[in-house]
């Protein structure tokens, strides 16, 4: 029974993932959501900027935190190890939910080409970008990253065996592609509002912190010499141009 109930937690925090994930898209392009990142009344500027700092602040610390291998050990001593990553989806999701609904907008437009070629040009880039993103996951495991291998085999009482490292698809061209492809999506914007470029500019320094100092340290120690020709050989974020060795 326990199994199951693991299963179908799995498959509902996937499911939740789907929704936010296909939200995220509207929220950050202000497409066809009933909230987007410049949808609503504006309040008091410094107001505004506090709490939008405060919902990026906790995502931020819940995405790094719950990520980092010590933090997995004593968490599987609470719930059950093959729930750890539809938990960490799950959480990762909630803190996503809350920037779509306390987010207070700052309309004031930075710029508006939204009428133009460039305009256009920024909207594929914008498409294009979320695409990096999920055929990136693929790339590597999209079962395995999102914790769906995990619940099966738990539910088939066997083990889920982990990817290997391997130089596959756009990974052979940049170490990061999700995150290649968030920062496309972030910042191909039609039109940029101050809303828009803090939102922009707090997650672009969030990637470079966090996967710099954080998850590649981890790579490090978990795969070691392998991953460090990698990091020699391959761009972090920026194919072809060395940016972000």
């Amino acid at each position: 029974m326990g199994r199951s109930i693991t299963f179908i937690y799995g498959i509902a925090a996937y499911a939740i993932f789907l929704a936010t994930f296909l939200y995220s898209i509207g929220f950050v392009g202000n497409i066809l959501v009933p909230k987007s990142i410049d949808a609503g009344a504006q309040g008091p500027f410094a107001i505004s900027i506090v709490i939008n700092l405060t919902l990026l602040s906790v995502f931020a610390l819940q995405h790094s935190i719950m990520a980092r291998p010590a933090f997995k050990r004593i968490w599987t001593k609470i719930i059950p190890k093959a729930a750890e990553r539809s938990t960490y989806i799950l959480t990762t999701c909630v803190a996503l939910i809350l920037i779509f609904a306390f987010w207070q907008p700052l309309a004031t437009p930075i710029w508006d080409v939204s009428n133009t070629i460039f305009g256009m040009v920024l909207t594929v880039l914008f498409g294009i970008g979320w695409l990096v993103v999920l055929v990136s996951t693929f790339t590597i495991d999209h079962f395995d990253l999102f914790g769906l291998k995990q619940i099966y085999a738990n539910l088939k009482e066997r083990d889920a065996t982990q990817p290997g490292f391997v130089r596959v698809g756009l990974y052979r061209f940049v170490r990061h592609p999700i995150m290649t492809g968030f920062l496309i999506a972030f910042w191909a914007a039609p039109t940029m509002s101050v809303g828009h470029l803090l939102f922009a500019l707090v997650t672009t320094g969030y990637i470079f912190i966090a996967v710099r100092h954080l998850e590649e340290k981890d790579l490090i120690a978990e795969i070691g010499d392998d991953y460090r020709a990698y990091q020699r050989e391959v761009p972090a974020f920026v194919p072809g141009l060395g940016w972000g060795r």
